[in-house]
């Protein structure tokens, strides 16, 4: 991956960060957009290896000028993360779920990506390049009052293979569905480990490992898929007590 360009949405917290983080420590050159400015200017202030654009993913006028100064600084491509997304995954129960409340969750963790690789594209055809989508482990399972995020991410695994369809076999398509990953660096419970077959709870780093390979010539032979990355939770048989 030395000498790459990456791009990674929602790049500024969370996941995002971890993969900006590794990516970084691989000598790739990693621009993380993120619509929180001050989490853009502690997350280059911490690392200065790694390039900050404020934008909002939503926006076509924003993403197309970030890849636009993209082009014209590097004049290469060589990897997207769809990352980005309203990560909150409860909304209000069906009866009285807000259309803008659902609109806004598709916007973001849906169609973003979709429009983000549309603009990213013919960079990456040129670079033959690969894409990584993040979806989520709730796109094959759901609590009650889950219906837009679930939704959305089921869709982006969808959205995963059908633009490997499409952009083949110059651009590979890839999707990384995490588990429970603690992002916040919170106390966790034994309990809380247990429910995992590894014994832990997720960090951001199995995701970002996970993602570098699949922007890896190593995983040249690899599209159109979607790798569960969860401790084997869901495989976990669980009976309350």
């Amino acid at each position: 991956m030395t000498n790459k360009v990456v791009l990674v949405t929602g790049g500024a917290s969370g996941i995002g960060k971890g993969i900006c983080n590794l990516l970084a420590a691989e000598n790739v050159t990693v621009l993380a957009v993120d619509v929180n400015e001050d989490a853009g200017f502690a997350l280059v202030s911490e690392n200065p290896r790694i390039r900050f654009r404020q934008a909002d993913v939503t926006s076509e006028s924003e993403m197309t000028a970030v890849v636009t100064d993209l082009q014209e600084q590097f004049g290469r491509l060589d990897g997207l993360v769809n990352n980005a997304a309203i990560a909150t995954p409860y909304n209000a129960p069906l009866e009285e779920l807000d259309l803008y409340d659902w609109n806004k969750v598709i916007a973001t963790n849906l169609t973003a990506p979709l429009m983000v690789t549309k603009i990213c594209i013919p960079m990456l055809k040129s670079s033959k390049g690969a894409i990584v989508n993040i979806s989520s482990t709730r796109a094959e399972q759901s609590e009650p009052n889950t219906e837009a995020y679930s939704a959305s991410k089921g869709g982006l695994v969808a959205l995963t293979h059908a633009l490997a369809s499409s952009v083949g076999p110059e651009v590979r398509v890839n999707c990384v569905s995490p588990g429970w990953i603690d992002t916040a660096g919170e106390p966790l419970r034994s309990i809380d480990h247990n429910q995992h077959l590894t014994g832990r709870v997720g960090d951001v780093r199995d995701i970002a490992a996970m993602v570098k390979f699949l922007l890896d010539q190593d995983a040249s032979f690899i599209t159109g898929q979607n790798f569960t990355v969860d401790g084997g939770m869901t495989k976990k048989m669980i009976y309350a007590e």
